[in-house]
């Protein structure tokens, strides 16, 4: 059936994508550090959170209607039934899914967001050290031709 087809596929494309989200931003375990304090930082932290939330809720949607799917489809005759039946799944399986991928994509913008506001990428940010700005000693000097 196609929708255990677009269902893996969806399962799969998902898993992907958090996959190179978390490599990317080294998954808040294993970068150099994240600015203390921040508010950025605390959001960063919290869209981590939704994202997986929405993530794993997602994946077990997706996950569990196409298996059902392809249980109540492809597989029925194999298992010992000849006919299809009208005992197929719930229709809120695959939307719920759906809404799940949609939440876990908009949770990991604005993780990738929040985290890039907040990383430190390895340095520390010194404030009020090093030299000022200061006017230059060295006068303009006069251009070398004139006009006639």
């Amino acid at each position: 059936d196609a929708s255990t087809v677009y269902g893996l596929i969806a399962f799969g494309l998902l898993l992907l994508s958090q996959t190179v989200l978390n490599g990317v931003t080294r998954c808040l375990c294993f970068g150099k550090g994240l600015l203390r304090g921040t508010s950025s930082t605390t959001c960063a932290i919290f869209f981590f959170v939704f994202s997986w939330i929405s993530f794993l809720g997602a994946e077990a949607c997706l996950l569990a209607g196409s298996a059902r799917n392809a249980y109540h489809t492809k597989y029925r005759g194999i298992f010992g039934g000849d006919d299809l039946s009208c005992a197929t799944l719930r229709k809120g399986v695959f939307a719920a899914g759906a809404a799940l991928t949609l939440l876990s994509l908009l949770g990991s913008i604005f993780y990738y967001w929040a985290h890039s506001r907040a990383d430190t990428g390895g340095w520390e940010k010194h404030q009020n050290e090093g030299l000022g700005m200061t006017s230059s000693s060295y006068a303009q000097q006069p251009p070398e031709f004139e006009k006639a």
